[in-house]
């Protein structure tokens, strides 16, 4: 017999009564959200790597994530956006690029992937045939792309613009070619040296080309763009990284007045993008911290110092213990007095600042491990960094430890460096270069970045190359020194929150947690779980900064 039965009629009433009530009050006591994101698969970054189902988000910022009964139990919202299972990752944020120079470059000639002098002069041409006034301004080439990989001299680039001055920089920034016209703008003249530098000349000439410090001496004539002109160019380089799945991004060294211009564009609520600047070593940058102290908004972090240590592999200006094997008696330079990195590492120290140093040779990652090992103590947590990191004697690697010194490392440039590295180093010093592995290894966690625009703007080929280490092709099958990739778990993490632990903004962003800025990507794929090959197809559907939708795939 049913027990229910027995009850009085108004006790059965009393108990629906009781439990209809319950479950009114319960959901008078969800929390309004302004945002439910459902039905998605989204890696938190969190301590644990947890993989949730759904996430509330209120003033911009998560209010929980977990499963989908768990966040529509608990928040109640107007705006329920349904991903249709779409994998969804933290905001991408870039731990090295050059953003300004990105932009600016937006307006020059785009000299990337030329595989020839004359391609390079050919585009240049075309890209300033309508513009018949001023500088003639062009980036990205790289004679190791080229049939004849010896560097290029100016008498062609003479011919073609014989009037206007003309500056091609090469992809890595670290050498350019000058025309004749440029080169007497600048009073360079055969036999002129340089810290740091080279002016090449050949049979007493000067052949155009000009080697690290000696670019900035023609560079700096050139006119700086019209506010309009400028704000046009961030705006559009914004549009880029958005489209790309960035939300933040490391400036790597600016002056102080281009500070002032992106906070202003930001105040004006134009600027979005989170941005960690890194002030340039520079006098005057020095005055300014010391007189406006550390910059912490929303979207503007500055409290950082960016040195260059050395040159870059490719236009063999990086500096190492032992001579380039394709250039006997050449070793490199180091781009400044070791008396003038250990300044600006006491500054650092005293001033309490992030120090951040350019090194990429051996010798040049040796000369600024020893610098730092001078001023900080064992154990600190002052994350210094080394950018770049790309060769380092395995007797060095031990300070990476011991110092907590951070190496920031860019994985493309390991899959566009492959093809001529080992011209470079040789046989056995390749087998210690980019070994970004060992380089986590040292503390635990690395920011992972892309140098754009030395390297293409796009986070996924960072990762693509960080996990697989071969170009688009697939080439090598195995993998270019495959022992140093990282797991999928470690290249994600070091473009979210170990990118953001390297600027000291791991509370704030960087993964997918509660309190954290609502920055998330839609990515029409797994790229966690999906076919290795298959990563470098993946497609950013949305990027979305403060839980609001800043570019959406058409």
């Amino acid at each position: 017999m049913d027990f229910r039965s027995s009850l009085p009629p108004f006790r059965l009433s009393r108990l629906g009564g009781f439990f209809l009530l319950f479950i009114l009050h319960a959901c008078s006591f969800k929390k309004q959200a302004d945002c439910l994101i459902v039905n998605a698969r989204i890696y938190t970054a969190d301590s644990v790597f947890s993989v949730a189902e759904a996430m509330a988000i209120r003033d911009g910022k998560i209010l929980a994530t977990g499963s989908r009964a768990s966040i529509e139990q608990k928040f109640k919202s107007d705006s329920i956006k349904d991903m249709g299972g779409r994998t969804i990752v933290p905001g991408l944020n870039d731990a090295h690029a050059h953003f300004i120079q990105y932009a600016l470059g937006l307006q020059e000639a785009n000299l990337v992937g030329t595989t020839s002098l004359q391609e390079t002069l050919e585009r240049t041409k075309s890209f300033f045939s309508e513009r018949p006034n001023g500088w003639v301004v062009g980036r990205g080439w790289d004679q190791n792309d080229w049939p004849v990989k010896e560097f290029p001299d100016n008498r062609a680039l003479n011919d073609l613009f014989p009037d206007r001055p003309a500056l091609l920089i090469r992809i890595d920034g670290h050498a350019a070619l000058a025309n004749q016209t440029a080169l007497k703008m600048a009073g360079v003249q055969p036999g002129d040296t340089i810290v740091g530098g080279e002016y090449v000349t050949r049979m007493g000439k000067l052949t155009g080309l000009l080697i690290d410090n000696a670019v900035d001496r023609v560079s700096k004539l050139i006119p700086a763009p019209s506010e309009e002109e400028y704000t046009s160019a961030m705006l559009q380089a914004q549009r880029n990284c958005f489209e790309s799945g960035l939300t933040s991004l490391t400036d790597c060294g600016l002056h102080h007045s281009q500070v002032k211009k992106l906070m202003k564009l930001q105040e004006e609520e134009k600027l979005l993008i989170r941005l960690n600047v890194m002030l340039s070593d520079d006098p005057t940058n020095y005055r300014f911290a010391e007189d406006n102290g550390k910059i912490k908004t929303d979207r503007m972090t500055v409290h950082s110092i960016k040195v260059y240590g050395d040159g870059a592999l490719g236009s063999r200006g990086a500096c190492l213990l032992h001579a380039y094997h394709d250039q006997p008696g050449h070793y490199g330079f180091l781009l400044s007095q070791p008396a003038h990195f250990d300044s600006v590492a006491k500054w650092s120290l005293e001033k309490e600042w992030q120090l951040c140093t350019h090194a990429i040779g051996d010798s040049g990652n040796r000369v600024i491990l020893n610098t730092y090992a001078k001023y900080l103590p064992k154990r600190n947590n002052l994350r210094w960094r080394i950018e770049h990191a790309q060769v380092v004697n395995p007797y060095d690697l031990v300070l990476f430890r011991q110092l907590r010194v951070i190496p920031s490392v860019q994985p493309t440039h390991a899959t566009s460096d492959m093809y001529w590295a080992e011209r470079r180093l040789g046989s056995e010093r390749i087998k210690h270069a980019y070994a970004y592995q060992t380089l986590l290894e040292q503390n635990g966690w690395m920011p992972l970045g892309t140098d754009f625009p030395v390297e293409d703007i796009s986070p996924i080929k960072t990762f693509y190359s960080a996990v697989i280490r071969k170009d688009a092709a697939g080439w090598p099958s195995d993998g270019f020194l495959p022992e140093f990739a990282l797991t999928r778990e470690q290249a994600l993490r070091g473009m979210t929150i170990w990118a953001a632990k390297g600027s000291f903004e791991e509370k704030t962003k960087g993964s997918l947690e509660k309190g954290k800025w609502a920055d998330f990507v839609v990515l029409d794929q797994d790229l966690m779980q999906v076919d290795p090959e298959k990563i470098i197809q993946t497609q950013v559907l949305a990027t979305y900064l403060n839980g609001k939708a800043v570019y959406q795939k058409k």
